[in-house]
């Protein structure tokens, strides 16, 4: 299968290109004619096991994949700029308050589907408001919290809440709380618990902090190990990842480390997204929704999970991931991802307010 994708120096030679700093660009090689079999995706899922999907996708429809990567800001700036000469068809997304953001702009289009309305429960689609829902849920990731077996005690970091008490004073550390997973838990948080809880808990993780927020996930995992944090926050399948790897130094580090599935005893834990949507002014929308509803296949929710160590959406897909296995069913929080993105806003100004970077 012939898949087209522009890199990021492309990008930036675009960009210089509309400033005239160079010469025109040529012409990028996706398709905008309806009647060509072929579907343009803006993805921007970085996971080396989702060719798979694509290609058995375009092995069981014919239907070619032209793909454009960038991150879920990039895509979403690169789908104003283009407006109503975009060639996008199909735009996947890997976290809530992206997908609502794109839809607050007009950026998406409303797909009625019986299949995607059957497969995927409502809180992990966008509300219909009577001609279909702008966007939908295809895999799901927890937000963990991972401790150290040996600085912090268990029962100690059993809710989220327990991450801003004193007993954690000099132990808590995490990537930048304006990262996409962060707002997203944030925001989530702000309607279970209200503003000014949610505000007092900020204050708290702050003062907690063994360290200025930096890196990702994995290195929350990793300085939790060493003992630099007593525990932080992660999305599962960093763990699980971790958990699969044949490398010894990666075992190490899970053997040091414990996780936890926060609020098991209040609204759960707290569950983000990886989703797509049709574009708003897509060439091939027949194209689009088949894809669409080919993410909410048995065969594609097995390929977030058990290729990327995602939850599958659709209730009652049988899964073969060891790790997942391994790290047993939960309660996740049941609340509309909606509203969820909606907070976002509100959760930065909390951040400038308590100086949480």
């Amino acid at each position: 299968m012939r898949i087209t994708r522009l890199t990021s120096a492309m990008n930036r030679l675009a960009g210089l290109a509309r400033l005239g700093l160079i010469a025109a660009l040529p012409a990028v090689t996706l398709s905008g004619h309806a009647q060509d079999n072929v579907l343009n995706l803006y993805s921007a899922r970085h996971y080396q096991t989702d060719q798979a999907l694509y290609d058995n996708f375009t092995k069981s429809t014919g239907i070619r994949i032209n793909r454009v990567d960038s991150d879920d800001a990039g895509l979403v700036a690169r789908l104003r700029s283009e407006g109503s000469a975009s060639p996008a068809d199909v735009i996947l997304l890997v976290d809530a308050a992206r997908l609502w953001r794109g839809d607050v702009d007009g950026l998406f289009q409303p797909v009625r589907s019986p299949v995607l309305e059957k497969r995927i429960p409502a809180h992990l689609r966008d509300k219909d408001e009577g001609k279909g829902s702008q966007w939908f849920g295809f895999s799901t990731r927890a937000r963990v919290i991972v401790y150290n077996k040996q600085t912090v005690n268990k029962a100690d970091v059993q809710t989220y809440e327990q991450l801003a008490d004193p007993k954690l004073k000099g132990k808590f550390c995490s990537r930048s709380g304006a990262h996409p997973y962060n707002l997203s838990l944030i925001g989530a948080l702000m309607e279970h618990m209200g503003p000014a809880a949610t505000e007092n808990w900020l204050k708290g993780l702050v003062a907690n902090q063994a360290r200025d927020p930096k890196g990702g996930d994995t290195d929350q995992i990793k300085a939790v190990a060493s003992g630099e944090c007593g525990a932080a926050l992660s999305n599962s399948y960093y763990v699980a990842r971790l958990m699969r790897s044949s490398k010894p130094e990666d075992r190490a580090v899970m053997e040091k480390v414990g996780v936890i599935f926060p609020n098991q005893q209040s609204w759960g834990t707290h569950i983000n997204i990886a989703g797509g949507a049709v574009a708003r002014n897509a060439p091939h929308r027949e194209a689009a929704v088949k894809f669409l509803e080919y993410l909410a296949s048995d065969e594609a929710q097995g390929y977030f999970a058990n290729g990327n160590n995602e939850y599958a959406v659709v209730p009652g897909v049988k899964l073969q991931n060891p790790a997942l296995d391994a790290l047993g069913s939960f309660k996740g929080e049941v609340i509309p991802l909606a509203v969820v993105g909606a907070n976002t806003g509100k959760v930065q100004q909390l951040l400038d307010k308590v100086g949480m970077k």
